[in-house]
């Protein structure tokens, strides 16, 4: 078994493995790869539909690899190839919808209710899958991801009116639900 080196210098890392050397993206990979895979699972609730995703998103990054520049963290690329690879698949599976309202969007403002729970990752990510895939998709954009409205419109084909509200209506339904979990976990229920 041949031991491959931890690059101190990711740089070299990333140009070794954009000339497909398979051992530099190994690493690449192993180095990734759980972290990857949480982020294409707060999408897709099947965790081996969530895995394949990964992996055809791994397959993208090397493919186009060579138009990785320097400039940002190589993390953060990867985590916007597989943020679009995930919303891909969901799209070809059909299952985005974006329900509309009568209501305008400027009636969505932010809105937080600290709910204070004792929930694990687990339990938090069982809720957000409940979420219709609309909803949970923005959230996840927006709250996890750190995604702008209008970069959440853009990558969506949606108006930024559409992606607030479905936030709006995503933390709406999260609130309910710990709410009604910690009101039953309490004994009041």
């Amino acid at each position: 078994m041949k031991v491959i080196q931890l690059h101190k210098n990711n740089t070299t890392l990333i140009k070794k493995a954009a000339k497909n050397d398979r051992e530099a993206q190994q690493v690449l990979f192993d180095t990734h790869a759980p972290k990857m895979l949480s982020v294409c699972r707060y999408y897709v609730k099947d965790f081996q539909k969530a895995e394949e995703v990964m992996l055809n998103g791994f397959l993208k990054a090397f493919t186009h690899l060579k138009q990785f520049q320097d400039t940002g963290s190589f993390e953060g690329w990867l985590r916007k190839i597989m943020v679009r690879e995930a919303i891909s698949y969901l799209r070809q599976a059909k299952k985005i919808e974006f329900p509309v309202d009568d209501l305008e969007s400027n009636q969505y403002q932010e809105s937080y209710n600290n709910v204070h729970s004792n929930m694990d990752v687990a339990q938090i990510q069982q809720l957000i899958d409940e979420l219709p895939e609309g909803y949970k998709i923005v959230f996840v954009m927006y709250a996890i991801e750190g995604y702008k409205h209008q970069e959440i419109a853009d990558m969506l084909s949606i108006t930024e009116g559409t992606s607030k509200s479905q936030l709006f209506k995503a933390r709406k339904q999260l609130q309910q639900q710990l709410q009604v979990l910690n009101s039953s976990h309490y004994g009041t229920k």
